[in-house]
């Protein structure tokens, strides 16, 4: 362990620059696509279905976009376990997310994981880092990367407050079993050298709904209306192994400043991208998807909680036969997303 760390910013601060592989791989498995399906409420056959998945020109069920969220928060655990240790899990939170595609997830592929670490930065009381995640696949081809920017209070949290999520995070994941563990835990990440990979869309012809030409700047989606409970917010949880206390603990929650356990960025993200599919009919029609959050979505014990997704086109390429889709998420009367935007791939 590096004694002469003081503060979790140095800790973040001397990565920057640093490359980083996951040593084992990631095995995308069938039944875990339905699973992470499930969790975000998207009901296209294609995740569960092999004949609907052959249909758009695959031969194994397809996974919903954002479902590189598993492989990546295995990555994200380690750095926090092996590099990132001072920082407390339940002050850690994502403030954007820019997902690009080469081709969907699909059942039975074999996934090496890299993560770059491209800067960070200091405002006012939070620490901000940003790393770039790159998924490739058995043959070398790089399939599908994640820019990500997470954020934590400079300076770490009170002792109370870190006791409090000792007590009750997932069993080895304490700030002391983190610590504890780094020294048995740095052969999990290798390092390695070169730039981050750019991933290419690989000129699949879309099934979608729609063309570019039945489109137009201004044209509005459907809007779409989705409920979530403590229930899903707990599946999502198990689905995924996000671990943080904020999504399950009222006394955590309440100690980090947030008025109820609140909903996962990535699960309001996913569901933003199943909405888009759905519109569309292809979900492998997406090659890039950005969003900055805006706020949380609290999520009570009495009754759900609700988004309701809407888009407008906000251009067409026809040449390209594509189209930028700009993404709005309403949670409990609130903007979720101060930003979102999507390119979608057009027949």
């Amino acid at each position: 362990m590096d004694t002469l760390t003081r503060t979790p910013a140095d800790q973040a601060r001397r990565l920057v620059g640093h490359r980083y592989r996951l040593a084992d791989h990631y095995e995308v498995g069938r039944e875990k696509i339905r699973e992470f399906a499930r969790a975000l409420q998207d009901s296209h056959p294609a995740h569960r279905s092999e004949l609907a998945a052959a249909e758009l020109g695959f031969d194994a069920v397809i996974a919903p976009a954002t479902f590189a969220t598993l492989p990546w928060m295995r990555v994200q655990e380690e750095v926090l376990r092996t590099q990132l240790y001072d920082y407390d899990l339940g002050q850690v939170l994502q403030s954007d997310q820019l997902l690009e595609f080469a081709r969907p997830l699909v059942a039975g592929d074999v996934l090496t994981a890299d993560v770059y670490f491209q800067s960070f930065r200091q405002v006012r009381d939070l620490d901000l880092l940003t790393t770039k995640n790159v998924l490739t696949d058995r043959h070398g081809v790089p399939v599908q990367s994640g820019t990500t920017t997470l954020v934590a209070r400079a300076g770490g949290v009170g002792s109370d407050l870190a006791e409090l999520v000792d007590g009750i995070i997932m069993s080895g994941l304490g700030t002391a079993d983190r610590k504890g563990r780094y020294a048995d835990s740095t052969g999990t990440l290798l390092p390695i050298s070169g730039d981050a990979i750019a991933v290419t869309p690989l000129g699949r012809r879309p099934r979608t709904a729609c063309t570019a030409g039945d489109l137009a700047p201004g044209d509005q989606l459907p809007t779409r209306p989705v409920r979530l409970t403590r229930g899903d917010l707990a599946n999502f949880a198990g689905v995924t192994g996000d671990a943080n206390p904020i999504h399950f603990s009222d006394a955590v929650a309440a100690a980090a400043g947030l008025p109820a356990v609140v909903a996962h960025g990535m699960l309001t993200m996913g569901l933003g991208a199943g909405y888009l599919t759905d519109w569309l009919g292809d979900p492998a029609a997406l090659t890039k998807y950005g969003v900055r959050f805006a706020g949380t979505l609290p999520v009570g014990t009495e009754a759900p909680s609700s988004v309701e997704f809407g888009g407008t086109v906000k251009s067409v390429d026809h040449r390209q036969r594509t189209a930028t889709i700009a993404l709005t998420a309403i949670g409990n009367g609130r903007k979720l997303f101060s930003r979102a935007t999507a390119v979608v791939a057009l027949r």
